[in-house]
């Protein structure tokens, strides 16, 4: 289940001026023409922002995310016919033949459950072609990011919107936190969202067991150090 960072139609709205600045997607658009694909599925696609980035290039584009409202902003927005919505995840998705698929930001550590995660990578599996290629990424864990969820760090006034986030619990591998905003109009919303940190050595493991060969483990250029960026091709 998606959390209310993303269901909430308010805070949808606002994701797209929240995040601001999405060179972090530039990587997954210089992979699709690295591949030459045509067919990109974007999972987790949220507000449609890296969908339509792609689409504009001519691609065809599946975005899927469980949140609807953040799925009402991306079929808002100018040029989403050309972007194929489903609402649901990637145990949802039809046969596409796809030759991209990707999951940005934080969409494969907001999959906790092993269960689930095991099924989003067969789903995605089932969703490419032979040799069809994956790319997510995973915040490395002895860097450990949520040392720096706390007010005093994080928070910022967007638009007149007062946000933060505060780290509410470490057990594990699990890390959970809130983001809190405060609208002008003095309306104060939050989200609880947790996180599952996994090693490279996990994450590759888990890959091999659901029909993926790993090509490549990149740095993410805009966080240097601190992220795995994974290529897996579909095996068989």
């Amino acid at each position: 289940m998606a959390d209310e960072g993303f269901t909430h139609p308010r805070l949808a709205a606002f994701y797209d001026v929240h995040e601001g600045d999405r060179s972090d997607l530039d990587p997954y658009i210089a992979v699709a023409s690295e591949l030459n694909a045509r067919t990109v599925l974007d999972i987790g696609c949220g507000t449609g922002v890296l969908a339509l980035k792609l689409a504009d290039l001519g691609l065809s584009v599946v975005g899927v995310d469980p949140a609807l409202a953040s799925l009402d902003v991306a079929r808002a927005k100018p040029g989403s016919d050309r972007v194929r919505w489903i609402h649901g995840d990637a145990r949802d998705l039809p046969p596409l033949q796809a030759d991209f698929a990707v999951m940005t930001a934080n969409v494969a550590q907001a999959i906790v459950s092993p269960a689930d995660w095991a099924a989003t990578l067969r789903g995605v599996h089932s969703a490419l072609r032979p040799g069809g290629v994956l790319m997510f990424e995973t915040r490395v864990p002895a860097r450990q990011a949520w040392l720096g969820w706390n007010r005093s760090e994080t928070f910022s006034v967007i638009d007149g919107v007062e946000t933060w986030v505060d780290l509410l619990a470490v057990d594990g591998p699990l890390v959970t936190f809130r983001w809190t905003w405060i609208f002008p109009d003095g309306e104060r919303l939050t989200s609880t969202s947790t996180l599952r940190f996994r090693s490279r050595a996990e994450v590759e493991s888990d890959l091999l067991a659901n029909g993926f060969t790993v090509t490549d483990v990149r740095d993410a250029p805009d966080r240097p150090g601190r992220e795995h960026v994974f290529l897996a091709t579909k095996s068989g």
